[in-house]
């Protein structure tokens, strides 16, 4: 299993996109290239970059279970963790993904300035185990706390005080704050200005890449029969 997400260190040159996932099986290659009305399909990733050729790239999982990259020819280039992997219009040899690794396609063209007109800078994650898969200790323990925090019960209960760890002062009733998908909460004053790539959100503690416009729709009761509230 892989999860693509963008990279977004430099949120004004980087080219966010939707989050995608795909279960990989041996021998199936996934072609990755420049979106057109054409490349909606299963075994096909497109990104809306000029700089991207039609038929960039491709991966696929080979017989010993690794993650394969090749360049197929592109004129601005495939890297991985910013080395480029052949010269223009040229196909390269095979290469191995590992969890972690920087995938880009293309360079800035015009400075980057549009997005239609930045490289891709894509992070793999491969064989994680997905947010509806992890221990609910600790997301549960967190929501618990603000839960804690907003009530104006708290005389008899012990409560564990949370700091933010960018600011280092504590989260505190009457504050404005900001839970991330993966659990760990911040001032929103301090958390702010790491939303230039909104609707991509890079947790500064734990580094998981999170998108803020996913679905939110879910029922009272679903919450407490999913979570034994």
């Amino acid at each position: 299993h892989i999860r693509i997400v963008p990279s977004i260190e430099n949120p004004s040159r980087s080219l966010v996109f939707n989050i995608i996932e795909r279960d990989l099986e041996a021998g199936r290659i996934i072609k990755i290239g420049r979106f057109t009305d054409r490349s909606s399909i299963q075994n096909h990733i497109s990104f809306k970059s000029k700089v991207v050729s039609r038929s960039h790239c491709e991966i696929w999982l080979n017989q010993d279970g690794k993650i394969m990259l090749r360049d197929t020819k592109s004129s601005s280039g495939t890297f991985l963790n910013h080395v480029r992997l052949s010269p223009a219009n040229t196909e390269s040899r095979s290469v191995e993904v590992k969890d972690g690794d920087l995938v880009q396609l293309g360079i800035d063209y015009q400075g980057g300035y549009e997005e239609i007109y930045r490289s891709v800078k894509m992070r793999f994650e491969i064989n994680r185990p997905s947010h509806h898969n992890r221990p609910v200790s600790y997301t549960m323990s967190a929501f618990n706390n603000l839960r804690n925090l907003t009530s104006l019960s708290l005389t008899n209960q012990i409560v564990e005080i949370e700091e933010c760890v960018i600011c280092l002062y504590a989260l505190a009733p009457f504050q404005a704050l900001f839970v991330a998908p993966c659990s760990h909460s911040f001032h929103f004053k301090c958390i702010r200005p790491l939303f230039d790539s909104y609707p991509g959100f890079q947790c500064p503690t734990c580094r998981t890449y999170s998108d803020l416009d996913a679905s939110v729709a879910i029922e009272a009761e679903e919450v407490i029969a999913k979570y034994g509230l």
